[in-house]
């Protein structure tokens, strides 16, 4: 052999030598345990219907208040829509009909605190596991979220959960 193809099959071979031994071998350790998640049993039951976040009691709705959903939507428009579009899975969930399957409390604390809700709360678990994606924290005010859900109720086509 030439010396040129000498030092190629020695860079090759310390090539696979450095492969291999990032690869690991028969003699690996396993790898260590992750921590165990939060279970179930830490949230109350007030934070498994309604979420995890600083809403701590129950939304009350009457009538759509036009002005707050008016309000909302200018804040869904700048804040949520790069990820969420009413009718159809964009990077998040479609959100047409989230207040129908959520309780206002549960979508005030998931605009609030999205975070927690995907490391801690079931839903937020199974929303991570779905979209591969986690929602952004926006940094919206309570009222900003108030303002939101209340644009959400104008989009749904059935009645809110309550």
């Amino acid at each position: 052999m030439t010396s040129w193809s000498n030092r190629r099959v020695r860079r090759i071979g310390i090539t696979l030598a450095v492969l291999l031994a990032a690869c690991g071998g028969k003699d690996e350790q396993p790898p260590a345990e992750a921590p165990e998640a939060p279970a179930v049993e830490d949230l109350s039951a007030f934070e498994l219907e309604h979420g995890i976040g600083p809403i701590k009691e129950p939304v009350t709705l009457g009538p759509v208040d036009q002005a707050l959903s008016t309000t909302g939507q200018g804040v869904f428009e700048q804040k949520c829509s790069a990820c969420h579009k009413m009718e159809s899975k964009y990077v998040g969930p479609a959100l047409g009909e989230i207040t129908t399957r959520r309780s206002p409390a549960f979508v005030m604390n998931m605009v609030l605190n999205p975070m927690e809700m995907v490391e801690r709360h079931p839903v937020g678990k199974q929303l991570l596991a779905e979209h591969m994606t986690f929602m952004a924290n926006q940094n919206l005010t309570v009222d900003d979220a108030r303002a939101v859900l209340e644009y959400l109720r104008t989009q749904a086509p059935g009645p809110p959960k309550n």
